[in-house]
């Protein structure tokens, strides 16, 4: 059981990295964050040793710190985490195909860390790879916790078993140096409103209750979710956890919603339309609300953002929104924050509430894919390069598609009015 010393859990952790997958992804992502991540372990390292989640404060303290890396493309970044107190395992390539056996050797180790004298209390899986979902399924069965750092896109089955995401994008601020950090306070992972709504009370401040079941439980959803969550589930997670709430009008609130204000007031909520939303302003905001300004997305659309996680956008907003895009990195030099920002404020500018996370995801999509978009891609390649990206998700996530599916998709998330 994790130790507790002046309200501050402290928790006994093992820690894998697969320093392939997370190397590679961030390097589409911003090479800058990848050399970071590669050559300076010891920061990140040390900036996820303390945090704070819906139970409270805690402290890490990793007991186990093990690194799996292909010795012939990234020997030279071997001394840099033997420095940081790693244990480094060279996983050279044992096929044709050139992969690694970095995978097997990371999951015996776990395996082994599940079954040793010491209990973690933490498993920390440092790979955006979903084949470490039975891994992340075996850490739970046991009653540990599990963390999950991403470099790319996950999965989500492989979120869906994690305690605790950390995306690409809260890696790339995690790795970067803190006179880095407090040069861009208004990172687009930022929330655009306040983070407290403004309709909370003011006494919600100063005399908040302490953190109860209900508020972890409804805490823990909305910060692990993909996207801001219906009312009516996060109300029956709360209730769930805490039955006394149910006959109690909600601790004398009145509501579920008068209830969040009042105890869970660092949420973004939308009481309407029925049953409302709850979502974690860190990462989304009004624009991201599914159904927004009516949209109401065919069957085989809405089947592909449950999958794949793409953004719930229809298809002019799209148009708007690679449109902008592709103006903006022709006029101005890409840089992934300031010209998310840029195509985000044009978009708001042209009556389109299309979220920051949205634009976000087509950035890093395209990345991801290998476009550059430093070098001025014109919107036809912008265009393609996305759609085939959300074709290729789909795929991965086991759609079958005819020709007919794919060409309504690409249609869809390309702008195109074309059936």
């Amino acid at each position: 059981m994790s130790q507790e010393t002046d309200g501050v859990r402290r928790l006994r952790c093992a820690l894998f990295v697969d320093f392939d997958n997370v190397y590679i992804g961030l390097q589409r992502l911003d090479r800058a964050a990848a050399d970071a991540f590669a050559a300076s372990p010891a920061h990140w390292l040390a900036a996820l040793e303390s945090g704070s989640d819906e139970d409270g404060p805690f402290t890490r303290r990793f007991l186990v710190r093990s690194c799996y890396l292909n010795p012939s493309a990234f020997s030279q970044f071997r001394p840099n985490f033997t420095r940081a107190g790693f244990s480094v395992v060279d996983c050279p390539s044992l096929t044709q195909q050139g992969k690694s056996s970095a995978d097997i050797n990371l999951v015996l180790d776990a395996v082994d860390a599940l079954a040793a004298h010491t209990r973690y209390d933490e498993f920390v899986i440092v790979s955006a790879d979903a084949d470490f979902t039975p891994l992340a399924l075996r850490c739970r069965a046991a009653d540990r916790r599990v963390t999950i750092v991403t470099a790319g896109p996950a999965a989500s089955a492989y979120r869906a078993v994690a305690d605790t995401v950390v995306t690409a994008d809260e890696l790339v601020e995690l790795v970067r140096e803190p006179t880095v950090t407090d040069e861009a306070p208004t990172e687009p992972a930022e929330p655009a409103e306040p983070a407290e709504p403004a309709a909370a009370p003011a006494a919600s401040r100063g005399s908040r209750p302490a953190a109860g079941p209900a508020r972890r439980a409804v805490l823990r959803m909305v910060r692990t979710a993909d996207r801001p969550l219906h009312g009516g589930t996060v109300a029956q997670a709360a209730q769930n956890a805490d039955p006394s709430l149910a006959g109690s009008g909600w601790a004398g609130a009145g509501n579920f919603f008068d209830w969040l204000a009042n105890v869970v007031p660092e949420l973004g909520t939308a009481s309407k339309p029925a049953p409302g939303w709850v979502w974690d302003p860190r990462r989304f905001s009004e624009a991201d609300l599914p159904g927004v300004d009516g949209v109401d997305l065919p069957p085989l659309q809405r089947q592909v953002v449950e999958v794949t996680d793409i953004p719930n956008l229809p298809t002019e907003r799209y148009a708007v929104l690679l449109g902008e895009l592709a103006r903006d990195v022709a006029a101005t030099p890409f840089e992934r924050v300031e010209t998310a920002r840029r195509v985000h404020d044009a978009c708001q500018a042209k009556g389109e509430p299309i979220g920051r996370s949205s634009v976000n995801a087509v950035i890093a999509g395209v990345l991801y894919s290998g476009l550059d978009l430093a070098a001025s891609p014109t919107l036809a390649q912008v265009t393609r390069t996305w759609t085939d990206y959300v074709v290729g998700l789909c795929r991965g996530a086991r759609m079958e598609l005819g020709p007919q599916d794919e060409a309504a998709i690409r249609a869809w998330v390309g702008g195109s009015k074309r059936r």
